[in-house]
């Protein structure tokens, strides 16, 4: 079965749970956005492929959620509800933070708090949505699916996922730089601080955290 049953007596509290977490995850990768020293892999990439076609990040983050939950349906990967609920809710979510905050160029200690700030947030984020046990992201879900069906670790598999992405994204033009390194090294214990915080136990999404999560995920 590839869908994971819905508790509908916790469906209420689940949901406003987990729109807090893509709420706060939104406002994360809006910070790094408009902190202009790098965003997350996944970010640079949507970034590139929003300017080239005209259209909103949020509306490319959507775009490219379903995109990847193909590959993940096409190795049959087991999702949720909450899968489907980040694909849908993340994109909207940016698009309206980015309409709120400005983009903060030559005040590199701002940039620096921005970004620092962000994975603060992509922890907390991440802690609360992956917590209600609805399903892994679209981006996590195709990790989980490449690990399955290779054999491979999940560090091997997120590493080959995420260079990928970030490099046709740099190359498409997408904000790539230092933050990206940052966030590649720093995002992993904070997600790990957040499932202590709020004594998160998933079950096959915890192989994610022990590699960091998605840039996205998202």
């Amino acid at each position: 079965m590839l869908l994971k049953p819905i508790r509908w007596n916790a469906f209420a509290r689940d949901f406003l749970r987990i729109q807090i977490g893509f709420l706060l995850f939104g406002l994360a990768v809006t910070l790094m956005i408009r902190g202009n020293i790098g965003t997350s892999a996944w970010a640079v990439l949507e970034v590139a492929l929003a300017q080239k076609l005209g259209i909103s990040i949020g509306t490319m983050t959507v775009l490219m959620g379903f995109l990847v939950l193909s590959g993940a349906l096409i190795m049959r990967e087991r999702l949720g509800w909450g899968t489907l609920g980040n694909i849908l809710s993340i994109g909207p979510w940016e698009d309206m933070w980015l309409a709120i905050i400005p983009s903060v160029k030559e005040n590199l200690p701002l940039q620096i708090g921005m970004l620092l700030l962000a994975i603060f947030l992509m922890g907390l984020a991440s802690a609360i949505y992956i917590g209600v046990d609805a399903g892994a992201g679209p981006r996590d879900s195709l990790m989980l699916a490449i690990k399955r069906t290779t054999g491979i670790s999940i560090r091997a598999a997120r590493a080959i996922i995420e260079v990928t992405v970030v490099t046709l994204g740099w190359l498409l033009g997408g904000p790539a730089g230092i933050g990206t390194v940052a966030y590649a090294l720093l995002v992993g214990p904070s997600v790990q601080w957040g499932f202590k915080i709020f004594k998160v136990q998933p079950h096959k999404e915890e192989e994610v955290v022990q590699a960091g999560i998605e840039g996205g995920a998202e």
